[in-house]
């Protein structure tokens, strides 16, 4: 199809009629930042870089934070030699000469600047080989405008001598001739006038602040916290919990919740003097001169004053705490409180009786086997996690890289790694040329560098000081005046005094505030989840000064890489599919104007280690199982999993059969509760009905469990309520066969049979559309353990399933880009038996005509037989292209039901990456043959084999065109 008619039929779909078919790659689009539906402006303009041959960009602001969420494309671009021209204007002297420094070191880069009047253009273009996009609106070249701000932007397609675009290209040029080229003599008169100007700015607002006596108030989500603690308190409740992430203020939230108890004396316990003083000065701001403050802490003892702040060490000293009665404070804060675990938190809890305790940690969650919510009664005030407080702006924003580390002596750097490997001269000079290519916000490097030993981080200072940095190396050995020296070096404005980088193993892991710091640096291995966040957040504090941290992540051939994933977007669900997702999406997935951003090679590495991981090991499903017990005060059911954000439950199903019999290896107060006969049910109920793949079966028990009859018409609209979609008659029948397990199969006496055959199991009957339990269920159900797991079961099985489902994804039965078994899509298109696997093969048409689904493994292994080496393959988003079986023909039956597929054929498309990522596929979407591209073809010819295979290729136009992620996920891969 030529690409006008392509065109055409998009301007009909945009402009005239939305149902109208046409390529959805050239449809009209308008561009916004979704937070809801995941989707940043960013991705398209990333999308487009991706592809074209060239670029123009036109806009009125230019920011640091605009040209690094784009760097990594911009590299790309610059070594396949694809060239742009990028207009700017000083309008208000807001474009910042910083940003455009690095923009200026892309050889491939024309830069101008408009100097006069009040340019305020904001267009981006896009050349391609047979036409061109232009995405026009409000959206300048900043992180913000691209990711999280309100903007509207409408994207269109045009040939070259379209109206539109090439008005579009008249006006651009005409702007860009006429324009000021940017040169270093250029950025340097600039950024002296940018420089005045945000200074004069920066004195008018402390002038005003002074002026207006600014106070400082709880923002939303501690408001929320305030609250529950008011109520915590009102219920007679004596402690509490508040878990905040680094960065949220969850000291200003206690000294805001101290105020409104107004205690008579107050104890604030931290792990070092120096945070002891910083708690101090917040209180103090809060305070004013309202209470008499002191430091409690090596010589210091200001034990008359009415609120202290003291280190654990200090006042757990026996000769100390005797000058303290168990009463002497009202109002109790522990920091830090993970720790309180430890005999010195625990020597002083076990004196103190105050009326109210309070416990603050970012990070509750303990491998020690010590019980921090029993601590507090298990009253939880509230939890600030990262990704709440990133989409609550109450967290810098911030660029993380994930950066393929050095090969040395083309070996891959792995946990194997020999010293002299890390701090090679070569490794050495990347790290250096990485951190120098990324930069920072202000081009002002004040910089953490997190080393996998003291010995690696003493020798890469020595070697960056070598090169001319300044920099030191810290650990546990350097005591806390060394330490505060280092860090007041780290942030001081005098040149001759700053340091550029302090490198460290783990000793900033935690209880420091360090908010200058505007680039981190990771060299060592991700082992921890919570030690990533720990270390992030060392640059995550706000401050007047930081537009946004930089994030350098360099990633070796490490076995753990799957965590940094779980780390950067808080999915703690261990579910591989679901880190698979979040990796494709990258920026779309993180909250606010924060970007995440892997080259390719890293990319392939993580999702490497994200199918080759064990994520449902034994010792780790206990420990999280522990860990949720410990938090809730009783042993967790699916449900809680989900409820507190936890691993996801079904990965207890999947070790175990069932949840309850993962409960029942764990607690012994379950054994006997169940018969044998009631396990194997609850084992097949929860793994073939309750795996959130079909939610007709759960809809329909869960209406039972709560009434003996349920009439068909009542379930049809509860479907249509619930899902705007109505079952076929077909899907009923399907419903009940399911329910009554006779689609599954299982081995008995050496053939398969049904597993109700093989049991016996009736659950449900149907009589005239009457649905009720069997005698055998209600039996079942009548035993209250038996019904609370199925409970669960089926509630986790709806909740999973309503959290996918879009009305806009959903297609007859299932929804775009979930993953599904072979076995849950021949249920789900209502077959009676799940068919024997050697018979599916990559498509099978059913036995009555209705459908065929298709099963592709995209890359495929290089050791199998080259006459199943299907050439299955996207054209573009929309087009697919397929081989039919070996040794078929034109006239084959299977391949003339696809050519009669107007008789009423479905043609589902089933996908996975490659056999790596285990049984199951994700659906793409319904196909429709291209009627003129069938043909007969012939396949490679095996070895000894005179001809090659005869075939029929097949083209397929997709209903829906694949998503931009899912699609680049599903072709990339290492090689390409």
């Amino acid at each position: 199809m030529e690409i006008s008619t392509y065109l055409r039929e998009s301007f009909e779909t945009g402009f005239i009629v939305k149902e109208h078919e046409s390529s959805y790659e050239y449809q009209p689009q308008l561009m916004v930042n979704n937070k809801k539906a995941k989707k940043k402006i960013l991705g398209t303009i990333l999308h487009e870089l991706g592809k074209c041959e060239a670029f123009y960009f036109s806009v009125a602001f230019l920011t640091t934070s605009g040209v690094a969420v784009l760097v990594n494309t911009l590299e790309e671009l610059q070594k396949k030699g694809v060239k742009g021209k990028i207009l700017v204007s000083q309008y208000q002297n807001f474009t910042q000469p910083e940003a455009l420094k690095k923009l200026k070191k892309y050889k491939n880069i024309e830069l101008k600047i408009v100097t006069l009047g009040d340019f305020h253009a904001k267009g981006y273009i896009f050349k391609h080989k047979d036409y061109y996009n232009l995405i026009v609106g409000s959206s300048n070249l900043t992180a913000s405008a691209l990711t999280s701000n309100k903007e509207w932007n409408l994207r269109v397609s045009g040939l070259r001598d379209s109206k539109i675009i090439n008005d579009s290209l008249n006006e651009f040029n005409e702007e860009f001739d006429s324009a000021t080229a940017v040169d270093d003599a250029f950025i340097e008169h600039y950024a002296s006038i940018y420089s005045a100007q945000k200074q004069f700015f920066s004195k008018h607002m402390q002038t005003m602040e002074a002026i207006n006596h600014v106070s400082i108030l709880p923002n939303p989500m501690q408001q929320k916290a305030l609250s529950n603690l008011s109520k915590l308190r009102s219920e007679m409740k004596t402690k509490a919990l508040l878990i905040s992430a680094t960065g949220t203020g969850k000291t200003y939230l206690s000294a805001f919740d101290v105020k409104s108890v107004q205690p008579k004396r107050m104890l604030f316990l931290v792990h070092r003097s120096n945070i002891a003083k910083q708690a101090m000065e917040s209180y103090k701001r809060i305070f004013a001169n309202h209470q008499m403050m002191g430091i409690f802490s090596g010589t210091k003892k200001e034990i008359e004053k009415d609120f202290i702040f003291s280190t654990i060490q200090t006042i757990s000293r026996d000769e100390n705490l005797a000058n303290f009665e168990p009463d002497h404070f009202d109002y109790i804060v522990i920091d830090e409180t993970h720790r309180s675990g430890a005999e010195t938190y625990q020597k002083i809890l076990a004196h103190f009786k105050p009326k109210f305790l309070l416990g603050m940690t970012a990070t509750p969650e303990r491998t020690d086997g010590f019980d921090i919510f029993k601590q507090f009664d298990y009253n939880i005030a509230y939890e600030i996690r990262l990704q709440s407080a990133l989409e609550e702006n109450m967290l810098c924003p911030f660029h993380y890289y994930g950066i393929t580390d050095i090969t040395v002596e083309n070996e891959k750097l792995d946990e194997d790694f020999t010293f002299l490997s890390l701090v090679s001269e070569e490794r050495v000079n990347h790290i250096i040329n990485t951190s120098r290519l990324y930069g920072c916000d202000d081009g002002c490097t004040r910089g953490l560098v997190f080393c996998n030993s003291n010995k690696v981080s003493r020798e890469l200072s020595a070697s960056f000081n070598r090169r001319g940095f300044k920099t030191i190396a810290l650990s546990g050995e350097n005591n806390e005046i060394e330490r505060e020296k280092a860090i007041n070096r780290l942030e001081t404005d005098n040149p001759d005094e700053k340091y550029d980088y302090i490198f460290t193993v783990d000793i900033f892991n935690e209880g420091i505030d360090i908010p200058k710091v505007n680039q981190i640096i990771m060299l060592r291995p991700t082992q921890s989840a919570i030690i990533f966040i720990q270390q992030l957040g060392r640059g995550l504090r706000k401050t007047d000064q930081k537009e946004y941290l930089t994030v350098i992540d360099f990633i070796g051939n490490y076995s753990n890489n799957y965590l940094i994933p779980i780390a950067l977007y808080g999915d703690s669900s261990f579910n591989k599919d679901s880190i698979r997702k979040l990796m494709a999406g990258q920026s779309d997935m993180i909250p606010g104007s924060s970007t995440v951003n892997f080259d390719r090679i890293a990319k392939e590495r993580i999702f490497e280690s994200i199918d080759n991981s064990k994520m449902q090991l034994l010792k780790d499903l206990v420990n999280d199982y522990k860990l949720l017990k410990y938090k809730i005060g009783h042993m967790p059911m699916m449900m809680d999993f989900v409820e507190h954000s936890s691993r996801d439950s079904f990965l207890y199903v999947n070790y175990s059969g069932s949840f309850f019999n993962f409960a029942l290896d764990q607690d012994e107060s379950f054994k006997g509760v169940l018969t044998q006969d009631e396990i194997k049910l609850l084992e097949v109920l929860s793994k073939e009905i309750a795996n959130s793949k079909r939610i007709e079966e759960v809809v329909l028990l869960q209406m039972l469990l709560k009434q003996d009859t349920v009439l068909i018409e009542t379930f049809e609209k509860c479907m249509h309520t619930k899902y705007a979609y109505t079952p076929s008659k077909e899907t009923l029948e399907s419903t009940l066969h399911n329910i009554n397990l006779k689609f599954t199969t299982e081995k008995h006496k050496n053939k398969l049979v049904s597993v109700s055959e093989k049991y016996g199991y009736q659950l449900v009957n149907n009589d005239l559309g009457r649905v009720t339990f069997s005698e055998m269920m209600k039996q079942a159900v009548q035993n209250k353990h038996f019904k609370v797991f199925l409970t669960d079961a089926l509630e986790y099985a709806t909740y999973v399933y309503e959290n996918q489902f879009k009305e806009g994804h959903f297609v007859n039965g299932f929804i775009l880009y979930k993953k599904y078994s072979r076995k849950d899509v021949f249920r789900i298109l209502n077959w009676r038996e799940n068919p024997v696997a050697q018979n599916v093969g990559g498509y099978i048409v059913s036995p009555d005509k209705s459908n065929c689904p298709i099963f592709v493994n995209y890359h495929k292994a290089e050791d199998i037989s080259s006459t199943t080496k299907y050439e299955d393959h996207f054209i573009n988003n929309g087009t697919f292209a397929m081989m039919s079986k070996s040794n078929r023909t034109l006239n084959s039956p299977d391949v003339q039901a696809l050519r009669n597929y107007k008789s009423g054929l479905r043609i589902p498309l089933f996908i996975k990456k490659s056999n790596d990522e285990g049984i199951e596929f994700y659906f793409m979407g319904d196909l429709t043959p291209i009627e003129d591209s069938f043909e007969q073809g012939t396949m490679e010819k095996e070895a000894g084999k005179e001809k090659g295979v005869s075939v029929v290729k097949i083209q397929f136009i997709m209903a829906q065109p694949v998503e931009n992620d899912i699609y680049e996920y599903i072709l990339s891969g290492i090689g390409e």
